[in-house]
Parts: C-alpha cells; structure tokens; sequence
C-alpha cells in the first residue's frame, strides 16, 4: 500500500475494538508543515522530560513542552508540569484541529524527538488531570515516524504511519484497553515534533 498517495479515511477506525483511532492524514500542505515545524523547533520552551521511577529520577533525551488556556497542572511519572500560555501557532493549530475533529480542547503536550534513535515506551494517556475518555488530537511534524497500538489484554498490536502534517485522533475507550509507542528508528536523523491537544479537566 503506497501511503503517500492513498486519500486516508478519517471515518475509519483504525482499532478493531475498545476504543476509536482516525487518521486524517496530511491537513496542512508541505510549505505549512515546513513552516510550523520551523515555528514550534524556535518558539517553543522545549524543556528535558523528567521522570521519577522507582525513586530514581530520569532525565530523557525527548524534550517536552505543556501548554493551555490556563496554568493547569499535569502530573504523569510523578512529576508535575504547569501550562504555559498558547503562542500564536499553538492556537493556530489548536483552531485547525478543533474544526477538522469537532472536539474542543484547552491543552497541549508537545514533544520534541531530536532523531529516530529518540521514542516512546508503551503507556496510554489516562491521567486524572484528562476528561475520562476524551479525544486526544496528534499533530505530527518533521520525520515521518511508525506509531503502534497494542491491546492491554489480547496483546493485538496496529501500527500506522504518521506523515509531516498529519493528524491523528485517539478517543472514547481507546486509553482505557489500549497501549501506544513510538518506536526508534535509528536510520531517522531528523526531528520530529508532536503536538497532542487534549482536555484538562478544571
């Protein structure tokens, strides 16, 4: 199957139970995509991510970014992150994302993978900051990276390819029965960035 000229299918359910993924494919045109991976790279204040396991604090080569409406705590590994105001190109892309999905959000985790050998472990987003079951919209720049979901219980796993521009929504039960990574890719020397929107219960 070529993915770069397939029409994605926003309506189909990637997940063959338990929960709701879309893939929308490339919402923005090269040159915006270009330039909103240009914009967040040098405007956003990308910091280390910092994780406490077991009691030990890990610092990771993936940087991460929290921002929203209001200064609104989020506490995942341990650690706690206070939102940061919207920039422009935040809100831009948060209206973008609002009108392709009919979701509303009031925040956003952004992470910075400076290269492939750069990932993420299996985990799902159910944080108690989060509304229970709400969309989670992933906005997708730079390299152009396999994303995989795997089932808490079966162990079925789905992959799909996430392109430069592109979005991605998870919601309903998806968090609940469902785990995602992204994997490394040592061959990939370039950046890719990813903006998750989400809903911060107040």
């Amino acid at each position: 199957m070529d993915l770069f000229n397939q029409t994605p299918d926003k309506e189909r359910n990637w997940l063959p139970y338990d929960g709701t993924v879309n893939y929308y494919g490339r919402i923005v045109n090269k040159q915006q995509a270009d330039f909103y991976l240009k914009s967040l790279l040098e405007t956003i204040e990308w910091r280390n991510d910092e994780a406490v396991i077991f009691g030990k604090k890990i610092i990771t080569k993936r940087k991460v970014a929290w921002y929203g409406e209001k200064p609104f705590e989020y506490t995942y590994s341990n650690t706690t992150k206070h939102a940061l105001p919207w920039t422009k190109e935040l809100l831009e892309l948060k209206l973008l994302a609002e009108q392709e999905t009919g979701e509303t959000f009031n925040s956003c985790l952004l992470n910075l993978y400076h290269n492939g050998s750069e990932g993420m472990a299996w985990h799902s987003d159910g944080e108690k900051d989060l509304k229970k079951n709400g969309a989670i919209a992933s906005l997708s720049f730079g390299a152009e990276r396999k994303f995989a979901f795997k089932h808490k219980v079966s162990k079925e796993k789905i992959d799909c390819f996430l392109e430069h521009g592109s979005l991605l929504v998870m919601k309903d039960t998806t968090q609940t029965h469902w785990l995602h990574r992204l994997p490394p890719v040592t061959k990939i020397t370039s950046p890719r960035v990813n903006l998750t929107f989400r809903t911060t219960e107040e």
